[in-house]
């Protein structure tokens, strides 16, 4: 977003959400593409960090998976050719080969015999088939005897039934051939992910940059955590609350505050633009007197907007001294402006699904709402699946931590009966891809 030109377009425009969100994308949005075409970050694939993290480039398997054909289960492995004839009037009696446990190499398997193999064994060469130890008889294994032991097995089992080759045989490469993609470049790096990796033989993975956010909440009233409440003073809330939400969201967060001092704020920020990405403040941006963040970034360009939502109207963008963007201090307004504005941006670039899906439900009691804006109203999920409202008020965070959804009553709505068909989504951040 060029400040002299978009942004006052922006500025002059019908400042909707939607409009709004647009012009937070134009301004993060370039700052997250740089960040796709920096040079990886690479983490052994056991770093306790790498969870989470996004592929940078395609990995490929230098190995099948299996490795080699094993045994589905604790058994025997036979040549089926052997118990063709095999039924419970006539069973086929084999005499005992060598074990094969996992770990150990590949046996020699001899026709006429059955070789007993553990689960997640190598199937004996010569093999085709494996017999679970409850099918054989008798249903348990006698003493056994393995390739390194200087012994030759003794005594033999007997087969009720035939066998089809391949039964319970875990082919080499039947998961993932050589060479074939275990990784996509923007694959976010799952559990699943992770061990596919691992068994692959991967050592090491090249991972996107996380966003380096810097977080600062302004204002003289806010005391720092473990600090005294004097009388007409806060504890602050926004920092840990929208720390939480961009870690989550997969950022690198660091902390800041400033007080009612437009120049502090400049060099805050000029300071933070050498080492992060992109800024997040938290108040300091209404139409009052002392608004720090709108007093030191209108002079360079940064834009504070009323955008028609209900809370969290007041929004402000900024590109200097860093892509700075602009949260209302209300710890409801900015909760909200965190999760409709940046991060679905965060979310996608992390491989994750950008916002929580929309479910409708109808409205359990009537309620109202200024028709001119998108109230925003925390809910709870009654048993029919109506939804039941709390107050629009900005300041009741604890009202947001017990709710589980946010019910949308749309612009144009003033009067909304109970039954009405509201747009919600869970308050819980939407999960990873696979």
């Amino acid at each position: 977003m060029n400040a002299a030109t978009d942004a006052g377009t922006y500025a002059a425009g019908p400042h909707t959400p939607e409009a709004h969100a647009d012009a937070v994308r134009a301004l993060i949005g370039p700052v997250l593409a740089r960040l796709r075409d920096a040079a990886p970050d690479r983490l052994a694939i056991d770093a306790a960090e790498v969870a989470g993290r996004v592929l940078a480039d395609d990995v490929t398997a230098a190995i099948p998976l299996p490795p080699f054909d094993n045994s589905q289960m604790d058994g025997y492995a036979v040549l089926a050719s052997d118990l063709a004839d095999a039924s419970e009037a006539r069973p086929v009696t084999l005499t005992l080969g060598i074990a094969t446990a996992a770990g150990d190499p590949p046996a020699i398997h001899a026709p006429g015999t059955a070789s007993p193999v553990m689960t997640g064994a190598a199937v004996p060469t010569g093999a085709d088939a494996i017999v679970p130890i409850e099918a054989a008889l008798p249903p348990r294994f006698p003493r056994l005897v393995r390739a390194h032991k200087a012994v030759r097995p003794e005594g033999a089992v007997s087969f009720g039934s035939p066998v089809a080759p391949g039964t319970f045989v875990r082919p080499r490469g039947e998961d993932v051939a050589v060479g074939a993609l275990v990784g996509r470049t923007g694959n976010p790096l799952t559990p699943a992910r992770i061990g596919t990796l691992a068994a692959a033989g991967v050592t090491e993975v090249p991972v996107l940059r996380r966003p380096r956010v810097l977080i600062c909440a302004t204002g003289d009233e806010l005391v720092a955590r473990g600090e005294a409440l004097p009388p007409g003073r806060i504890h602050d809330a926004n920092t840990p609350m929208l720390a939480a939400m961009l870690r989550d969201a997969g950022a690198e967060v660091r902390v800041a505050r400033c007080p009612d001092d437009p120049a502090a704020m400049l060099r805050l920020l000029a300071e933070a633009a050498e080492v992060v990405d992109l800024a997040v403040t938290s108040g300091g941006i209404s139409a009052g007197a002392f608004e720090v963040v709108r007093e030191a970034l209108a002079p360079l360009g940064g834009r504070f907007v009323g955008v028609a939502m209900q809370p969290g109207g007041p929004q402000g963008l900024a590109e200097a001294p860093l892509p700075v963007v602009c949260f209302p201090g209300n710890p409801v307004s900015s909760w909200l402006s965190a999760e409709l504005f940046l991060l679905p941006l965060l979310r996608e670039y992390a491989g994750e699904a950008a916002r929580a899906p929309r479910e409708p439900r109808p409205l359990a009691h009537d309620t109202t709402s200024p028709p001119g804006k998108l109230q925003l109203r925390r809910g709870r999920v009654e048993a029919d699946g109506s939804v039941t409202l709390g107050a629009p008020g900005s300041h009741l965070l604890g009202e947001l931590a017990d709710a589980e959804v946010i019910a949308e009553i749309p612009i144009g709505v003033a009067e909304a009966p109970a039954g009405m068909i509201l747009q919600t989504w869970k308050t819980a951040p939407p999960g990873r891809s696979a």
